[in-house]
Parts: C-alpha cells; sequence; structure tokens
C-alpha cells in the first residue's frame, strides 16, 4: 500500500513576534493536494527533563509557580538547550542549578515533541542516578521548593490529577517503563 505525501511545502515566512526565547512565525504553506494556507508556530531551542532518582527510590521533584497559568505545579527538574550546546551537558549543568544534586549515571529516555500543532519544541528525557548532593545555582529568577517522593507516588499523583504537567508525566512513564524493563533483566 503507498501511502499518500501529506507534506506541506514552504512558500514564505513572516516573523510575528520576536522575544528572548520565542519566536513565532505564520508561514504560507503549500498543501499536498495544491492549496495554500498559514501555518502560526513557535520557535523553540528545545529542552532537557530530568528523571533524578536517589537510592532509596525517591524522586528528586520542584514545586514552581508557571505564571501562563497562574498556579503552582509539580515538576522534575528541566531547562532550555543553551546555543550550541550538548543536551546532555544542559541536563547536567539544570540538575545542579535547580536542585543542587549532580550524578554519576545518566540514561537517556528519550525525546517527546509536547506541542506538534503549534512549536517545534523537543524535549529530551534523562534519568539521572548515583546523586550527589551540593547547593543549588538558581538564576535570580528562579523561585521553586525542591523535595522527594517515592516514586510510586508520583505515578498516583498523575492519576489523581495531582500531578498535570505533561513533560513530567510523560518522563515519569518513560522511566517506570525503563526501571520496570532494567529490573526484568537483573
Amino acid at each position: 500500500m503507498i501511502k499518500p505525501d501529506l507534506t506541506e511545502h514552504f512558500v514564505s515566512s513572516e516573523i510575528l513576534a520576536q522575544g528572548k526565547l520565542l519566536t513565532v512565525h505564520c508561514d504560507q504553506v503549500r498543501l499536498a493536494n495544491g492549496h495554500l494556507t498559514q501555518r502560526e508556530y513557535v520557535i523553540h531551542p528545545g529542552a532537557v527533563l530530568i528523571v533524578p532518582i536517589l537510592a532509596n527510590g525517591h524522586v528528586i521533584l520542584e514545586r514552581q509557580f508557571r505564571y501562563p497559568l497562574h498556579q503552582v505545579f509539580i515538576e522534575l527538574p528541566a531547562g532550555k538547550i543553551d546555543a550550541n550546546e550538548d543536551v546532555l551537558h544542559t541536563g547536567q549543568r539544570e540538575l545542579l542549578e535547580e536542585t543542587g544534586y549532580s550524578a554519576n549515571e545518566w540514561v537517556r529516555l528519550g525525546q517527546i515533541h509536547p506541542c506538534i500543532g503549534y512549536s517545534n519544541e523537543a524535549i529530551h528525557i534523562y534519568l539521572a542516578r548515583n546523586l550527589m548532593a551540593g547547593k543549588h545555582q538558581r538564576d535570580e529568577d528562579e523561585s521553586l521548593e525542591v523535595f522527594t517522593l517515592p516514586f510510586v507516588e508520583c505515578l498516583n499523583m498523575i492519576v489523581q490529577g495531582e500531578i498535570t504537567d505533561g513533560k513530567t508525566i510523560a518522563a515519569l512513564f518513560l522511566a517506570d517503563q525503563f526501571l520496570k524493563a532494567e529490573s526484568a533483566h537483573g
């Protein structure tokens, strides 16, 4: 069976807004059926999210106020990739900056695209183990609370609607699958 060509082809572009972190584009594209239409989307530098697991099986989490929704969320440590920065280095940097922890073991769990309808953002997900506590190095504009919970309690909080951050949910499920597979093989 031949799959249809669903590719949309670039015709022209206009920048609608430019900020420090994000750029909003409006592109004119030609659809596979020949019709012209517009696509508005956000250019994002990408991010890295870390699932830090302590020796006792607890996960290091953060409570942080998120302005767009005007509420505090429970999240895993994460941060944007700086220009020309290796994604693993981003994860190591962000874990230390936000929580004060560093890790001797890093396992890549995968990548997610959280907003495919309107952004090119990609989030790289790592599991961090063999953690060592240190002093956080947060930016002046970062205010958060670091705490720990047992891994299974994190999964229960997702089901109960207490953890609603999409990237955190995806990362915890990926980590759960990795840990179950690892346990089954060793």
